[in-house]
């Protein structure tokens, strides 16, 4: 399950953005006032320098935000050319080469990001997600448990923990990591989605419904929990229900009308798909 948060319109708020259901972290290791910037890169560079490159920093997560990837990449090269030290623009610049679908530049830009700075968490993280792409599991779940060691109340990386296991069918613990997450933040949306499509993987479809109907009455736009509520309340009969979440669900998202995406992109279980393959159907 491709899922550090919640949705694209959330980017600016926690600098962390959710790709396709990717949840990576794009670190901001400076500010306006440049002072992080400054902790991270020697003392060369003078307070014009440093407060350009936040500019072009700013232009680069705009035109991420806007979907123009080929400009936010370019945005994120001039500031490696400029500043070729600081490990936030190399794991940035990785990050959007993860969204082009280009795995293995973005793994080597996290590569060199830890090279760099290998007590920060976040380039670990990404790059367990490049990882995840090429679904190497072994090595995600190494990179995952890496950021574990860093910073041991990490929420994303317990999630994204999940997911690795998820695509080795380690439903049982999966589901513990995803259950870990929801403990450090209750609020991750994210985390909760996906342990409701793991329990019903699992087996406990009450509990499954009961979950993602919490789900859908706190986040109402939240278009993957409207689709899992398609897809089971199709299971148990409740055709008109399950229309009407399918309405609002498309109409947040259509990429949910693709098994395949659902499938082999966002990542649901295997039973999952199979509900919403037979709505699809009409089956």
């Amino acid at each position: 399950m491709y899922i550090k948060v919640l949705c694209p319109q959330e980017l600016m708020i926690m600098i962390r953005c959710l790709i396709g259901f990717l949840c990576v972290c794009f670190i901001w290791l400076w500010g306006v006032d440049a002072t992080a910037f400054a902790q991270v890169e020697k003392p060369q560079f003078t307070e014009q320098q440093l407060k350009k490159g936040d500019k072009i920093a700013r232009k680069a997560i705009k035109a991420l935000e806007k979907g123009d990837l080929n400009q936010s990449e370019a945005y994120w090269t001039k500031l490696i050319e400029e500043f070729p030290q600081n490990p936030a623009v190399w794991s940035n610049r990785g990050n959007v080469r993860v969204s082009q679908h280009r795995i293995k530049d973005a793994i080597a830009d996290f590569d060199r990001s830890i090279a760099i700075a290998p007590q920060y968490p976040d380039a670990y993280l990404n790059r367990g997600i490049a990882y995840e792409g090429q679904k190497n599991w072994d090595l995600a779940l190494a990179d995952y448990n890496q950021v574990l060691e860093i910073s041991p109340q990490d929420p994303v990386a317990y999630n994204n923990r999940g997911n690795a296991k998820a695509g080795q069918q380690k439903w049982q613990e999966a589901l513990t990591d995803y259950e870990k997450a929801i403990e450090i933040a209750p609020s991750f949306s994210l985390a909760r989605a996906n342990a409701a499509l793991v329990t019903y993987q699992i087996g406990d479809r009450f509990e499954a419904t009961r979950q993602l109907r919490n789900l859908v009455r706190k986040y109402p736009m939240f278009p993957d929990v409207r689709a899992a509520m398609t897809a089971v309340l199709w299971v148990e009969g409740k055709q008109g229900e399950a229309e009407s979440n399918w309405v609002a669900a498309v109409g947040l998202d259509n990429r949910y009308q693709s098994l395949d995406w659902v499938a082999n992109i966002r990542r649901w279980p295997p039973k999952m798909v199979e509900a919403l393959e037979q709505f699809l159907t009409l089956s």
